[in-house]
């Protein structure tokens, strides 16, 4: 089980390790390419691992219009290192204080005395202190004075573009999932408490389940096929969800409306976990409630008819 810090003070033994430090955000595919690596080093120097990152992201942070963003929530990144292996995971929490923190003190203070890092995996583009002053090229000039060494290993490049956390928020915000699906190497989910709603849903037909997506990146408004798993359960049900405004009922609020086929329970209050497998159609406004009900029901036949297993 991996070891959560809120703070850079960890334990004796997770000191002198290696440290990879970013947002780690969705912990796709490139990111999954530089811990294998990291796990080559751990193996052969008999090391730790950690990683670092912050909450919110720094860009999050400086730009507080920038509300849907997020890939994955906090827990949902620590579950996915986790299952990678990682022996520790610092969450630093990003505030004005740590945000005029000057690079070389970051160097010295934490990197050095907190951490007594002994490698720092880094990407080529990393910037940190005070007004993004510190990088790599920093970072390598103090190697010899910190004892530490830095492992900026190359990006990983699918049909020629980088992978990276910007590439799928684009692929999901085009409606582009099976790709993004593909660059996660896994299904995009949204966890989430089911809340106590309107019952627009019931009252034509379509119960469902609604929930808050929160700080999530905003995936192309419209509808999807889905499969979704209650908290501490093994077992996946198949469904429906609509993603956005629901422009047929002049809602200005983002919401996920999720309805399970063969299901019978009350959920409210329940944790779910909702893993989106196709984009059906984008989001439109109907006339009126019978037009917006046979559009559902050609929805759902094709929903039913998408399978169950993740990204090709």
């Amino acid at each position: 089980m991996v070891k959560l810090y809120k703070n850079f003070n960890i334990e004796k033994n997770h000191k002198r390790s290696i440290i990879l430090i970013g947002n780690f955000d969705g912990v796709h595919l490139g990111h999954q390419k530089l811990l294998k690596l990291a796990q080559l080093y751990k193996i052969k120097y008999n090391l730790k691992i950690g990683v670092i990152n912050f909450d919110p992201m720094p860009k999050m942070f400086f730009n507080k219009s920038l509300k849907n963003f997020r890939i994955s929530s906090i827990s949902q990144k620590q579950n996915l290192l986790d299952n990678l292996n990682i022996d520790f995971i610092v969450t630093k929490k990003f505030d004005k204080i740590f945000s005029k923190t000057k690079s070389i003190n970051f160097i010295k203070n934490i990197i050095s005395q907190k951490l007594n890092t002994r490698f720092i995996f880094v990407s080529n583009n990393f910037r940190f202190g005070n007004k993004r002053e510190g990088d790599v090229k920093l970072l390598i000039k103090n190697e010899k004075r910190y004892d530490y060494k830095v492992i900026k290993p190359k990006p990983l490049i699918v049909n020629k573009k980088i992978v990276s956390s910007s590439l799928i928020r684009s692929n999901l915000e085009k409606g582009l999932l099976k790709k993004a699906n593909k660059f996660l190497n896994r299904n995009w989910s949204i966890e989430g408490i089911v809340q106590k709603g309107r019952q627009v849903g019931k009252k034509i037909g379509f119960p469902t389940c609604n929930i808050d997506i929160k700080d999530y990146v905003l995936a192309k408004p419209g509808v999807y096929a889905v499969k979704v798993l209650k908290k501490n359960n093994s077992k996946y049900i198949k469904g429906i969800a609509n993603l956005g405004y629901r422009p047929t009922f002049n809602e200005k609020k983002i919401l996920l409306e999720v309805h399970l086929f063969n299901f019978s329970g009350n959920l409210y209050n329940k944790y779910l976990s909702v893993e989106f497998l196709k984009f059906i159609r984008k989001e439109k406004k109907f006339k009126n409630v019978n037009q917006l009900r046979k559009q559902i029901k050609i929805d759902l036949n094709i929903a039913k008819k998408t399978k169950w297993q993740i990204h090709k």
